[in-house]
């Protein structure tokens, strides 16, 4: 069976969702991954470093066992924790999701800002505290995910609209103001980023804050 599932489409879909100068080491993380009945699911297209990718909106595989994943090149194991931050089940995505933060990779980003758009509040409060970098002007961090944010502008506005949307449907009574809501710093911070990698403002789609929010306790 799991022979199989790594020489079907599936298999192949998510070697798709990383540059193809990875697809040797995307193989060898895919290869202690569990088989699954269910394919991936929601494909997103974005743009990495002059190369469209397509990554999975969410993945049912189980998680390899830890001591497999440790036997992996450290590539290999961080091509593994951004497929899992792609999973069904939220805890697994944090948990993946923490094991990529402090990363600087270009074909890690995507999947960061992917989940700011998402519903899980605790996850946003991870991505904060994980990229100390977006505050502070010139950062290598702050230049890898404004880069990543002027190639893939609609992306990023979907993003917003999202984090606005889970901020109303789900967290507007914990939340009163948008810009108390976790969602709502980190997206004026990626904007920053980007508004500092083009020497221009970016364009906001998501309500003006009202007052100057530092970042969230947890």
């Amino acid at each position: 069976m799991q022979n199989s599932w790594r020489s079907s489409n599936a298999a192949n879909d998510l070697v798709e969702a990383f540059p193809s100068r990875l697809a040797g080491d995307v193989r060898s993380a895919l290869a202690v991954v569990p088989d699954v009945k269910f394919s991936p699911v929601g494909p997103f297209q974005v743009e990495v470093q002059d190369e469209t990718v397509a990554i999975p909106s969410r993945i049912y595989n189980d998680e390899p066992d830890a001591d497999v994943v440790r036997l992996l090149a450290g590539t290999q194991q961080a091509i593994l924790h951004c497929l899992y931050s792609r999973h069904c089940d939220g805890r697994i995505r944090q948990r993946h999701l923490e094991q990529i933060m402090g990363l600087e990779e270009a074909w890690v980003v995507p999947f960061v800002v992917q989940l700011v758009g998402e519903y899980v509040v605790q996850i946003l409060e991870v991505i904060y505290r994980g990229l100390p970098g977006l505050g502070a002007p010139g950062s290598a961090q702050r230049g890898l995910y404004g880069e990543f944010i002027a190639r893939n502008p609609a992306f990023f506005a979907r993003t917003e609209r999202r984090v606005v949307s889970y901020w109303s449907c789900y967290y507007r009574r914990e939340y009163p103001v948008f810009g108390a809501y976790p969602g709502s710093s980190l997206v004026e911070e990626l904007r920053t980023a980007a508004s500092e990698k083009l020497g221009a403002p970016w364009p906001r789609h998501t309500p003006a804050p009202l007052r100057n929010i530092g970042k969230q306790s947890t």
